[in-house]
C-alpha cells in the first residue's frame, strides 16, 4: 500500500520555494521599472520644455531683430534718398552756374561778382564729392529666416550689428544734408548776385551809349528788367543773361553805326546839340538823325525839323534835324528851333494837357512848350505857325 500524498512534501525530482519568497521579489522588479519609467519621461518632457523655450526665445529674439533691422534699412534708405535729391538739385544748379560763367563776355557783370560765383561753385563740387562718396554705401540685405534656435540666436546677433551700422550710415548721411543744402544757397545767392550786378550795370551802359538807337535802349532795359527778376538758378537765368549781354552788344554796335553815319566835320556839334535836347527832356528817349533837308527845309539859312513820337511806354521819340541847325548853332535860332522838336518829343508825358487832335494844335503846343522854356526866338514856331494860346503856355510849365 503506498504512502499517503502530503502538501508539504515535494514530489520527486521537483522542488519548491516558500510563497512569500517567490511574492516579494516580483514586486520589487515591478516598482523599479516603474520608477524607472517615471524618471525618463519626466526627463524627457523637461528636456522637450527647454528646447521649447529656447526655441520660442529665439523665435521672439530674432523677430524682434528683424523688426528693428528692417526699420534702420527704411531710415537709411529714406535718408540715402533725401541726400541723393539734395545732391542731384547741387549738381543741377552748379552747372547752371557753370554755364553763367560760360556764358559771360565780360560786357556787363562786376567781376568781383563773378570771383565770389567761381568760388561758390568750387565749394559746391566738394559738398557733392562728400556725399556721393556716403552714398556709394550699400544697404545690407536680411536673408531667409533660419529654422533652429541656434541659429535664430547667431542670426539675430548678426542683425544687432548691421543695426548698430545702418544707425551709424544713417548719421552720416544726415550730416550730409546741411552741407548740400548751405552749399546750393552759398552759389544761388553769388549766381543771382552775378546776374544781377550785369543788371544793374545795364543802366550805366545805357548812359554810355546815348546814340544808340531807341529799339536796342528799349531791348537793354527789358532784358535788364527780366535778368533782375531772377529768383533761382535754373535755364531761364541763363537765357536771361545772354539775352541782356546780346542787348548791351547790339545797343554798342548801334551807337558805333550812328556815330559813323554822324562822323564828319559836324559830328562835335551834333552831339551837343543832342545832349542840349535830351536834357530839355529828362526821362524821354530820345533818338536823332541828321539830313542835308529835313521838312522841306535845311538850304540859304533855313533850318528844318521833324519828330515823331510814340504814345506808349516807354516815353520816346526820333527827332531829325537839318544839317543847317549844327552849322549855325549855338545860335538863338537853333536853341529855339531844337526846343520846339523836343516839345513834341515831350508830350509823351503830358498827352491830356494839350489838344492833340489837329496838326494846329499840336504845333502850337510845341511852341507854347518852347516858349515856357525861355526860347523867344521865332524860330521856336512863332515864325512857321503863329503865337499859341495862353493857356497853352501856362499849361506847358506842368510838363517837364
Amino acid at each position: 500500500m503506498s504512502a499517503p500524498f502530503s502538501a508539504a512534501q515535494p514530489s520527486l525530482g521537483g522542488h519548491a520555494l516558500p510563497a512569500h519568497i517567490v511574492s516579494g521579489s516580483q514586486t520589487t522588479r515591478n516598482r523599479r521599472r516603474t520608477a524607472g519609467l517615471l524618471f525618463g519621461t519626466v526627463g524627457a518632457l523637461v528636456a522637450a520644455g527647454i528646447l521649447g523655450a529656447l526655441q520660442l526665445s529665439a523665435n521672439l529674439g530674432y523677430d524682434d531683430a528683424r523688426a528693428e533691422f528692417d526699420v534702420a534699412v527704411d531710415s537709411a534708405q529714406d535718408t540715402m534718398s533725401e541726400v541723393a535729391l539734395s545732391a542731384d538739385e547741387l549738381v543741377a544748379t552748379s552747372d547752371t552756374a557753370t554755364l553763367l560763367l560760360d556764358r559771360d563776355s565780360g560786357i556787363l557783370a562786376d567781376p568781383v561778382a563773378k570771383d565770389v560765383l567761381v568760388s561758390s561753385v568750387a565749394e559746391a563740387a566738394d559738398a557733392a564729392a562728400s556725399a556721393d562718396q556716403a552714398l556709394e554705401a550699400e544697404l545690407p540685405v536680411a536673408g531667409a529666416k533660419p529654422t533652429f534656435f541656434w541659429e535664430l540666436f547667431g542670426v539675430a546677433d548678426d542683425l544687432h550689428l548691421e543695426i548698430e551700422r545702418l544707425e551709424d550710415l544713417d548719421a552720416e548721411l544726415r550730416d550730409e544734408t546741411p552741407a548740400l543744402v548751405t552749399a546750393e544757397t552759398a552759389m544761388t545767392d553769388a549766381g543771382l548776385a552775378f546776374v544781377g550786378s550785369a543788371a544793374t550795370a545795364a543802366t550805366s551802359f545805357e548812359a554810355a551809349h546815348l546814340s544808340a538807337r531807341n529799339d536796342d535802349v528799349i531791348a537793354l532795359r527789358d532784358a535788364a528788367s527780366t535778368a533782375a527778376g531772377a529768383s533761382a538758378l535754373d535755364d531761364t537765368v541763363v537765357t536771361g543773361f545772354v539775352a541782356l549781354q546780346d542787348a548791351a552788344a547790339q545797343v554798342s554796335a548801334s551807337q558805333e553805326a550812328e556815330l559813323a553815319e554822324k562822323a564828319g566835320p559836324l559830328q562835335g556839334v551834333r552831339l551837343e546839340i543832342e545832349a542840349f535836347a535830351r536834357s530839355l527832356a529828362p526821362g524821354v528817349l530820345l533818338e536823332f538823325d541828321w539830313n542835308r533837308i529835313v521838312n522841306g527845309a535845311g538850304e540859304n539859312g533855313s533850318m528844318g525839323g521833324l519828330t515823331t513820337w510814340w504814345w506808349d511806354e516807354p516815353d520816346r521819340a526820333v527827332i531829325e534835324l537839318s544839317n543847317s541847325v549844327a552849322e549855325q548853332w549855338p545860335a538863338d535860332r537853333s536853341k529855339a528851333l531844337v526846343a520846339h522838336e523836343v516839345g513834341h518829343a515831350i508830350s509823351v508825358k503830358c498827352e491830356e494837357m494839350y489838344d492833340s487832335s489837329t496838326q494846329d494844335s499840336i504845333e502850337k503846343w510845341a511852341t507854347a512848350w518852347a516858349i515856357g522854356m525861355g526860347f523867344t526866338d521865332d524860330a521856336n514856331g512863332v515864325w512857321a505857325y503863329g503865337y499859341p494860346p495862353q493857356s497853352y503856355i501856362d499849361a506847358s510849365y506842368g510838363c517837364r
